[in-house]
């Protein structure tokens, strides 16, 4: 096992920003170096604690995704410095779109919140009585806004998106979004997991084409739940960062509303954690993972 926990010195190339998990570079060439890291996020959180291989993981299963999808992504190549082989890709430069492109075909999380709040999900009314993990009458677009680091990003109606990208783009998000999902979903299904939610991000060329870019359809953008398992009215059994929430609020004694850093993480959660992540990616990929 590997792990790399922050940014680091790479010759030839501009460090540009660091978000929750990935570092950005820019190279000679003008292109970009992505680079997933091993930290992992919840709460708005980055933890003190990685996740070894977590973000070799993540790029692999991306490039996967990527590959299976016919729709423009972001990759230009996967010949990437050595410092940072097997978890970063060269991609091109877009003009990314403000906006968290979330398709949700169960409920959980903060659609699950909302429903139980306002009966809504992003002003989508839904029916009565649906609980945690309910299967939603059809998929549905709940975009957010993209917060910055250490903010919480927040769920928006879709006439907030078209606001601020414009009649025509916000409609284009929205049905990529949809397809995007909807094939995701059926190839995950073939493999005995549910796709319950997951997020996107795009951005346009100088000639306008929309790309799908940054991570796709990871243990980190989305929720996996193992279909043998799944049964609505109870927290879902799963193959993403949901075994780390639940730890922080259920087992380790932190208090989310204190204003304090959440603890490091137990060498159990860190290992069922990486377990779960690539277990996730041999699944859907028929992969083996090597780190």
């Amino acid at each position: 096992m590997t792990t790399l926990p922050q940014a680091v010195d790479i010759p030839g190339a501009k460090h540009l920003h660091s978000g929750k998990v990935r570092d950005l570079y820019e190279l000679e060439s003008g292109e970009l170096l992505m680079v997933a890291s091993d930290r992992i996020s919840a709460f708005d959180w980055i933890l003190s604690t990685p996740i070894p291989d977590k973000g070799k993981v993540l790029t692999a299963m991306s490039l996967w995704w990527f590959e299976q999808l016919d729709v423009p992504n972001h990759i230009r190549s996967t010949d990437v410095p050595a410092e940072v082989a097997g978890r970063a890709v060269i991609c091109e430069k877009l003009e990314m779109f403000p906006v968290e492109c979330v398709a949700r075909g169960y409920l959980s999380g903060t659609g699950l919140l909302d429903y139980d709040a306002t009966g809504e999900v992003c002003g989508i009314p839904l029916p009565s009585g649906l609980v945690e993990g309910s299967r939603l009458p059809e998929p549905i677009f709940t975009p957010a806004t993209k917060a910055d680091l250490g903010e919480h990003d927040e769920n928006v109606s879709y006439d907030a998106v078209v606001a601020t990208v414009g009649v025509e783009t916000a409609g284009a998000l929205r049905d990529l979004t949809l397809a995007i999902y909807a094939k995701a979903h059926a190839m995950a299904e073939q493999h005995g997991i549910v796709l319950a939610d997951t997020k996107f991000e795009f951005g346009a060329r100088p000639d306008g084409t929309i790309v799908l870019a940054d991570e796709v359809l990871t243990p980190d953008s989305s929720r996996f739940w193992p279909a043998a398992q799944w049964s609505p009215g109870r927290q879902q059994p799963s193959y993403d960062k949901q075994i780390v929430r639940d730890w922080l609020q259920f087992e380790s004694g932190w208090d989310r509303a204190s204003g304090e850093a959440p603890p490091p993480l137990s060498d159990e959660v860190i290992e069922r954690t990486r377990s779960a992540y690539v277990d996730a990616y041999e699944r859907l990929t028929g992969r083996t993972f090597t780190a």
